[in-house]
């Protein structure tokens, strides 16, 4: 029995697509799109921009120990729900990694996930992140919308939130460095 050519035209095409699900290079794949339509988060219109009233909320640092967001008041504020399963995730990370290097100094960044302490540890290793990991307290209040993974909230020094991203951003561009160092001078 003869193949015909077309027929061995699509059963590399379909091993090709199979692999994108079964194989390193579809996770691979997947990043390098996400990175592609990952694009500035939009500010919030001023008029329509809520404000945080309550900073009376408790987390756990890096170090696993408790502390109180009331130490953020007045001063300019980067929050980011996250978590190592969500592989766009890694992408928007990438570039707050990079917004972190420029601004740890200036800005307060909450990067808060609510898993165990061990497995975010070996995704910051593996992915050589050096920005401070929150750890959320599940049950706890809280003073924003959703703490859900993949949402970012960016706060003035009065609580304002500027801008409030559900779904990944990228946070290393020169939109949000002209946004941040506006906030930072007024």
């Amino acid at each position: 029995m003869k193949i015909r050519r077309k027929t061995v035209l699509n059963i590399i095409l379909f091993a090709f697509i199979l692999s994108f699900f079964v194989t390193p290079l579809g996770n691979y794949a997947k990043l390098v799109l996400n990175k592609i339509l990952t694009f500035s988060p939009k500010i919030e219109h001023e008029k329509g921009r809520q404000q945080i009233t309550d900073y009376d909320w408790k987390l756990k640092d890096a170090d696993w120990r408790f502390f109180n967001f009331k130490k953020s008041k007045g001063r300019v504020v980067f929050l980011n729900f996250w978590a190592t399963w969500e592989l766009p995730c890694q992408i928007e990370l990438q570039s707050i990694q990079n917004l972190y290097d420029k601004y740890h100094d200036r800005v307060d960044f909450y990067i808060i996930t609510d898993e165990e302490r061990e497995p975010v540890e070996a995704f910051m290793a593996q992915h050589g992140f050096t920005f401070p990991v929150t750890y959320l307290i599940i049950g706890e209040k809280h003073p924003l919308e959703t703490t859900r993974p993949m949402n970012s909230y960016l706060l003035d020094k009065d609580g304002t939130i500027v801008i409030q991203k559900k779904g990944i951003a990228d946070w290393d561009n020169t939109k949000v460095y002209e946004l941040l160092d506006k906030m930072l001078t007024e």
